[in-house]
């Protein structure tokens, strides 16, 4: 059943879940602002201003935090002033033993919409699928050579469709009040695994390496990154190394009915539309 008749806010519509649950919620005959501050409708995380015009009759919102958590709570609190409901908030799995550093603007928004008094649901997903492709690991992919302090810690990718497929149940059906799903793919797979199946899939010579957390981040460095940026994800991957995200989980399945999509039909799927070639 839908419970909102009024318009749905999608924050970062345009990056990897946003852009791909917009289309989805119109489909299913909501209607929707898209909001960032390239968007449809202009919202900036770093300008107050723009926050009231993109609540004010929103009767929900999917909330991607920025990385400062620093305004997630007075944007919170204005969007509840504003009449809004419903918070779905977009986190990630392990965000529970992260503990300054990476995550804090998830941390935020876990926080924010808790204490709210709306509905609130929060999604944990793992790594994305999509971020082998999209961003982050594209480009040394497509060099030949991703490297990453992670060892041989297994990795349930989830697909970024899936995330928003769920993201819009929540949004537009009542029964979710109160949970936290975890989202991941259906099996794990070191990292070292996951770029032997792209490099088949691909045609083409790609090697993974290990590195030391301290080498990783020479390298971030010397390509440019900020030590904050650097130092962030190092963080990421030192929850993954302690495991806290390795084993699979039924997230995908509870909200949907159906198993999350598998790497290998991701992976064939961007292969066949040139992204490593």
């Amino acid at each position: 059943m839908t419970t909102h008749e009024n318009e749905i806010l999608v924050l970062g519509a345009t990056g990897k879940t946003g852009r791909r649950l917009v289309p989805l919620l119109r489909a299913a005959g909501e209607t929707v602002r898209a909001a960032s501050r390239s968007g449809e409708v202009r919202f900036d995380w770093t300008r107050p201003d723009t926050w009231r015009a993109a609540v004010a009759g929103a009767s929900a919102v999917y909330l991607v935090a920025p990385d400062d958590p620093t305004p997630v709570h007075d944007f919170v609190k204005q969007a509840v002033e504003a009449g809004v409901g419903r918070f779905v908030a977009l986190s990630g799995r392990g965000m529970e033993h992260v503990h300054g550093g990476f995550g804090e603007g998830m941390a935020a928004a876990e926080e924010a919409v808790r204490g709210s008094g709306a509905e609130w649901t929060i999604i944990r997903a793992n790594n994305f699928n999509q971020n082998f492709d999209e961003d982050l690991w594209h480009e040394p992919l497509r060099a030949g050579r991703l490297a990453l302090p992670i060892g041989a810690v297994p990795e349930p990718f989830v697909d970024v469709e899936d995330v928003a497929e769920v993201a819009m149940v929540l949004l537009t059906r009542d029964g979710h009040a109160g949970e936290v799903y975890e989202l991941s793919g259906p099996r794990g797979l070191t990292f070292g695994e996951a770029v032997e199946t792209i490099a088949r899939a691909a045609g083409r010579a790609i090697r993974y390496e290990e590195l030391t957390p301290e080498a990783y981040r020479a390298e971030l460095l010397a390509a440019g990154y900020p030590a904050a940026v650097a130092d962030a994800l190092n963080t990421l991957f030192a929850l993954h190394r302690d495991g806290h995200t390795a084993e699979p989980v039924d997230g995908v399945r509870r909200v949907l009915g159906r198993d999350p999509m598998a790497f290998e039909t991701y992976v064939a799927r961007a292969a066949d539309a040139g992204a490593w070639s």
